[in-house]
């Protein structure tokens, strides 16, 4: 194998024929993978072509690191080699990192080669084009090229292109993201969530997390209808969007539900409840992040298992449930959760770390809590982990 000092010396020595020697097609993998891996930034002048007859090597990866070490020469020369080579490529992880090494040229000359990919049946490879070519918008032609992608069948590419279009106008400095309003500090108000949502401002909150009326399967709560229900919901869910601070969390607790059967001759009825609220949310904006399953011991289940206990007729089988879903969404943004951590001075960040042991899978055995007064209470330990993983 050869050494990291070898091959950093051998790159800057000019007259060297190390790597015509060495990157050839017959070489072993391994050294070829190895050479490729640790040649970093190249000199000025580097020998691009001695990478050239491994865009045919069958090894995919060979392949994608002698087109990224062309990329990084940034030599206009390349240009018509790196097209051929996307257009050919089967691998799309290679054909993107082509692509990508296009647009690392910052020519005018790249234009037309990426907007030749826009059109590609790769949703992954138009991304790269696309970032490839934000990097060139101030040429003529390329927001014209770009705009057929307004409207594109891809949901990553339209938000990715509206994201673009949106972010740059959003002035950061006033939206004082950690500020939370005195008013609504260490207080509980007990009222009508539709009558307090109007004096709520707008982006003045940073996590929800709530558990709502499980439709009409327990007496506290009566709706006309399903659909009724699903409204209410989003009503209150669009207006939790609009009070809740870019990029913070939304919680949601619910489970599919079985309203009982009016009589012997019916049967009982389950809807669905997390399912059907998903896509409403995403629709009004928030973006799914994680499904947490609360598994609560069999013991708290209601009995659905008696009949099929004693005749065990396959047909007739039904589940404890010992499950309920908790739906993390994220206000949609541009912004990577690192910048909402960002906000925070480092004394903030600090004090908020989660010390010690913590669950790390999706899957949370917690017991539920019972009331005397109120027939569905939050355990103390599920709301805890949420605040704790979800909030600064």
């Amino acid at each position: 194998m050869f050494a990291k000092a070898k091959i950093d010396a051998e790159k800057l020595n000019p007259d060297s024929t190390f790597f015509k020697e060495t990157l050839v097609p017959t070489q072993v993998d391994s050294k070829l993978l190895f050479l490729l891996d640790n040649l970093g930034k190249l000199p000025a002048g580097f020998n691009g072509e001695v990478f050239i007859p491994l865009f045919s090597h069958p090894n995919p990866k060979i392949r994608r690191l002698a087109v990224k070490n062309v990329g990084k020469l940034k030599n206009e020369c390349f240009l018509e080699k790196l097209k051929t080579f996307a257009c050919n490529e089967e691998d799309s992880l290679t054909r993107r990192e082509a692509i990508s090494a296009i647009g690392r040229m910052r020519s005018e000359k790249a234009i037309p080669i990426l907007t030749q990919f826009l059109t590609d049946t790769d949703p992954k490879v138009i991304l790269q084009g696309l970032r490839a070519l934000l990097y060139l918008k101030g040429y003529p032609g390329v927001e014209e090229a770009l705009s057929i992608l307004r409207d594109h069948p891809n949901e990553m590419i339209r938000e990715h292109f509206e994201y673009e279009k949106t972010t740059k106008n959003l002035n950061v400095a006033e939206q004082n993201h950690p500020k939370s309003l005195d008013a609504l500090k260490n207080i509980i108000i007990c009222a009508d969530v539709q009558e307090t949502f109007p004096v709520i401002p707008d982006e003045s909150v940073h996590l929800t997390f709530t558990s709502p009326p499980y439709y009409n399967a327990r007496d506290y709560t009566i709706f006309q209808s399903y659909k009724a229900y699903l409204d209410f919901l989003t009503d209150v869910f669009k207006e939790t969007h609009r009070i809740t601070k870019e990029g913070r969390f939304f919680v949601l607790n619910t489970s599919p539900v079985i309203v009982p059967r009016i009589s012997r001759a019916h049967s009982s009825k389950r809807y669905a409840i997390p399912y059907d609220m998903h896509p409403r949310l995403t629709d009004m904006g928030w973006e799914f992040i994680d499904d947490i399953i609360w598994i609560k011991p069999e013991y708290a289940a209601k009995n659905r298992n008696g009949g099929f206990f004693q005749h065990r007729k396959p047909l007739c089988y039904k589940a404890n449930s010992v499950t309920e879903s908790v739906m993390v969404y994220r206000k949609k943004t541009s912004k990577l959760i690192d910048w909402n951590l960002r906000q925070y001075d480092d004394e903030t960040v600090e004090a908020s770390k989660i010390l010690g042991e913590y669950e790390k899978s999706n899957a949370w055995a917690i017991n539920p809590a019972t009331d005397k007064e109120h027939p569905a209470v939050f355990p103390t330990e599920l709301a805890s982990r949420v605040i704790q993983f979800r909030n600064k």
